[in-house]
């Protein structure tokens, strides 16, 4: 096995710092000794086989589980200890499906959002207008009424990402949130994170199409337990990271945009 590839120049201060992190459920290791930085304003790409430990190490970097060995470190606290919420905004893997039954509208989701910052009582006039702001940020002002259940697949990963954008998260992280989503719709996801993140919004994102992490990200980890590379997407494609990783030729399909 070849080492991880390392990414030829690192900022001082990144804003997620995993250093030689070991996890494992019992004696099952998911995760040996793996080291990667997160750069501010950056787009990371996970990619891996299923029970590759992506969303494990996504678990670790977000403080949500603690490593077994090593470090973590979330905006420059042990990731574990942060308790900054609002600057993190995390899609879970199923969310946009746990959505369907939430009785719910699309106003009332982004405003929860706001919740970790607004002071006690009701919604100020800042309040507001950064719900208003992340709904058109997004493309969804005219859905606000609309019952968040009643919504496609796409349109509800919208709400989430406008929910994240209400409370000014410097981070947002998704764990495959396309899944269920039509192609044009996810395409269309895609180039709404690729925009949000040229504006300076930190990207992390568990794919299961490597042609969209390679087209969209400005960075790929590629991992099965342990990390095979960690760098950049032109890079990456050029490595025998794919095969080590999943065990058997892959190839990488392009997405234009």
């Amino acid at each position: 096995m070849t080492t991880a590839t390392a990414k030829s120049e690192r900022s001082a201060k990144p804003l997620i710092s995993v250093d030689n992190a070991t996890f494992g459920y019992g004696e099952v290791p998911v995760l040996e000794s793996v080291s990667i930085d997160v750069e501010p304003g950056s787009f990371l790409g996970l990619v891996g086989p299923n029970g590759s430990g992506k969303s494990t190490l996504l678990d670790l970097m977000l403080g949500l589980r603690r490593p077994d060995d090593g470090t973590v470190t979330l905006f420059g606290e042990p990731a574990d200890e942060f308790d900054a919420g609002e600057r993190i905004g995390y899609v879970a893997q199923d969310a946009t499906e746990a959505a369907r039954d939430m009785p719910i509208t699309v106003r009332e989701v982004v405003e929860m959002g706001r919740y970790p910052r607004r002071l006690v009582g009701r919604f100020s006039s800042k309040d507001r207008r950064a719900v208003e702001g992340a709904m058109e940020r997004v493309g969804i002002t005219d859905l606000a009424s609309r019952r968040v259940g009643r919504l496609s697949g796409g349109q509800r990963q919208r709400v989430f990402i406008a929910r994240a954008l209400a409370s000014e998260a410097d981070l947002l992280a998704l764990d495959e949130p396309t899944v269920g989503v039509d192609a044009e719709s996810r395409e269309e996801f895609y180039s709404l994170l690729a925009d949000l993140n040229a504006t300076g919004l930190t990207v992390i994102l568990i794919e299961h199409d490597i042609g969209v992490v390679t087209t969209y990200a400005t960075d790929i980890a590629c991992l099965n337990r342990q990390l095979y590379f960690d760098g950049d997407p032109s890079a990456f494609v050029e490595t025998d990271a794919l095969e080590q990783a999943y065990g058997t030729d892959q190839h990488v399909l392009h997405h234009d945009h």
